[in-house]
């Protein structure tokens, strides 16, 4: 392979697009505490988040911005008895280290909203590699374009939104 190329796309990774590959349950519930103090950092003042009653009224519950989707199923660091290494959003380091591209960055990120998450509720996410491209090379360097989605679902199996990335994973020149 010279410094201008990529090797073929290997059959394993073209056997990932269209599948579900990896499958996250959250490590807590949906939590007032933990949103607090999310939206006390992002200086967030909506009364649908903080007043129970507008809540109730409003949405029927109290709920969790739909911004922090992806937030209830970000692994901790750390877990007693955890052995290997959790980490958020797995296809896409796993697209990296199958690819060799050590540099990757996510381009765009569009989320989908479903139902509405509330305080109690326990998420799960399922990830999907959509795409691969072919090679490209922009001014970071050589590499390829990926899409992954994820779908979120709560503890009735309800869907409450997706998300998708573009991610491109790179060599720099």
């Amino acid at each position: 392979m010279s410094e201008d190329t990529l090797p073929e796309l290997p059959e394993k990774v073209k056997g990932w697009i269209g599948k579900n590959l990896e499958d996250d349950q959250g490590e807590y519930d949906i939590e007032r505490g933990y949103l607090l103090n999310t939206l006390s950092v992002t200086e967030n003042a909506n009364p649908l988040y903080w007043d129970t009653e507008v809540a109730k009224e409003i949405a029927g519950a109290v709920i969790a911005p739909p911004s922090m989707l992806s937030v209830w199923t970000r692994p901790h660091h750390w877990a007693p008895g955890r052995k290997e290494e959790k980490l958020p959003l797995a296809v896409h380091f796993m697209m990296k280290k199958e690819l060799d591209l050590p540099e990757a960055i996510i381009s765009k990120n569009v989320i989908k909203f479903g139902a509405p998450v509330k305080m109690g509720d326990s998420l799960r996410s399922e990830q999907t590699l959509v795409s691969v491209s072919d090679p490209k090379r922009l001014k970071l360097g050589l590499g390829r374009f990926w899409v992954i989605s994820v779908d979120y679902y709560n503890q009735d199996n309800e869907w409450v939104g997706t998300e998708s990335y573009d991610c491109f994973g790179y060599r720099r020149d």
